[in-house]
């Protein structure tokens, strides 16, 4: 069993400091899990681990020398296939892609590579992130380490099964409609989106409006210390946040109690019994400690037309070439969404448009005397591998059964998902907390007093070397 598994940033940084153990140490181990994990989780699109062995090199020569970069130099990690990486090909889970080497960094990558980060490759995704399970054309099925005939959710599933399964303490991901928070809550890790534009997004995403880069970690204090790093204006980004970035540590210490609004269904979701009695728990805990908690049961319409009409039309748009001309490489359910936003006229998305600053007005409002909005993370606690939607949810489409994580991809607002505990069956369920414009220290906060009631850390499955 080895000693690194399930270690978090903390641990590995504090073990630099001290010379306990070296990160060429560190690489070693997870290379060695590495090669039992991955027939059974299919976490990797790409693998470099010749680029990590070097990159752990030079990081044990900054740690003898007494120069550690910061929190994050030698510690291993990978980056969803969304996000560009340098001298690694970039095929966002789509055989409709090449392998050509991408020549610069995003900048969230950029900032790690400078802060000393160990990249072990790119982390698997569905389909130019459009569905909210894992799998895809090129890479397959990737499962759950809680349960491997359960996906890890997407679309980001990769990264959330690397992080859940102990191999890395964290990893980047995406969320343009969920994609860190949905696998956050079925893998029992936190997904943190931050303000739109907290962290900056080049090469232009296909859906500009929507897109997020963020972390999945095991604790609160490991996703403070990766925001610390990725964060940051960029001009090449639009729509990046300017100014200098909050201290995201300073908000881990206990903080003032907080004005909570809770929505047991937003007003149009459909809950399961167990994944609804653990959520109202949860909120029973946060009041105990003191929060005041106000029940909102209509929060506003299920805006996933709204959401629909930008998310895909953006995809649709980037693969024009493809939807006309090799439609049989896609993922069929991609495929049929694709089809249905590129017949969208002009009129029909613009209103959308406009009905989008509607809604963003209105959810603002909604919030104005809270500091924090918490609903369940998601509907159900798992979804069995190779399904598209959950059975209880037939009706929905491949993202809109998420049902509350999309609306505030369409505000921009900070989000998280927090572990609350197993169902029954041995599965974890999220708790989706989502903050004000720029609230992310809320967020934080509440995700460090979540960890403190967990004993230090959320529950970790089965050691991976028993997984089967």
């Amino acid at each position: 069993m080895s000693g690194f598994a399930f270690a978090t940033i903390r641990d590995l940084a504090a073990g630099y400091r001290t010379r306990a153990f070296s990160p060429t140490e560190v690489l070693a181990d997870v290379v060695q899990r590495l090669h039992g994990l991955e027939p059974k989780l299919n976490m990797f699109a790409h693998l470099d681990l010749n680029g990590a062995q070097a990159q752990a090199k030079a990081a044990e020569g900054r740690m003898m020398a007494g120069a550690l970069l910061g929190p994050l130099d030698g510690i291993p990690t990978a980056i969803k296939d969304l996000i560009a990486v340098a001298g690694m090909p970039q095929r966002f889970g789509s055989r409709t892609t090449s392998g050509t080497l991408v020549a610069q960094d995003a900048p969230s990558v950029a900032r790690l590579r400078a802060a000393g980060a160990v990249f072990l490759g790119k982390s698997t995704t569905s389909e130019f992130g459009c569905k909210a399970v894992g799998d895809s054309p090129l890479t397959g099925i990737t499962r759950n380490p809680w349960n491997l005939a359960k996906t890890p959710g997407g679309s980001s599933a990769g990264s959330a099964s690397m992080v859940a399964c102990g191999l890395v303490p964290y990893a980047l991901g995406t969320d343009g409609g969920g994609s860190l928070r949905i696998p956050a809550a079925l893998t029992g890790l936190y997904g943190i989106k931050s303000q739109f534009g907290r962290v900056a997004v080049f090469p232009t995403s296909a859906t500009p409006t929507l897109a997020h880069v963020g972390p999945l970690t095991r604790t609160a204090q490991d996703a403070a210390a990766v925001l610390a790093v990725i964060a940051g204006y960029d001009p090449r980004d639009p729509f990046s946040v300017a100014g200098p970035c909050p201290d995201f540590a300073a908000a881990l210490p206990q903080g003032p109690r907080l004005r909570i609004g809770f929505s047991p269904s937003l007003g149009y979701a459909q809950v399961d019994a167990e994944v609804a009695a653990m959520t109202a728990r949860a909120v029973e805990s946060l009041q105990a400690a003191g929060h005041q908690v106000d029940l909102i049961d209509h929060a506003f319409d299920d805006p996933i037309d709204l959401w629909t009409a930008e998310f895909y039309a953006g995809v649709a748009i980037r693969l024009r070439a493809s939807l006309e001309s090799a439609p049989q490489d896609l993922d069929p359910a991609v495929l049929h969404v694709l089809q249905q936003a590129a017949a969208q006229d002009l009129q029909t998305y613009y209103t959308s448009v406009f009905r989008r600053y509607d809604f963003r007005e209105k959810v603002r409002a909604l919030m104005q005397p809270y500091d924090l909005l918490v609903t369940p993370t998601l509907p159900v606690s798992s979804v069995d591998v190779g399904v598209d939607v959950p059975p209880a949810l037939a009706g929905r489409t491949i993202v809109s059964w998420a049902t509350f994580t999309y609306p505030f991809n369409l505000t921009g607002q900070p989000a998280m998902s927090m572990p609350i505990g197993l169902t029954s069956a041995g599965m974890p369920v999220g708790l989706q907390v989502v903050a004000n414009a720029l609230g992310e220290g809320n967020l934080l906060a509440l995700a460090a007093e979540n960890d403190r009631a967990l004993g230090g850390a959320p529950p970790h499955p089965l050691h991976p070397e028993y997984l089967s």
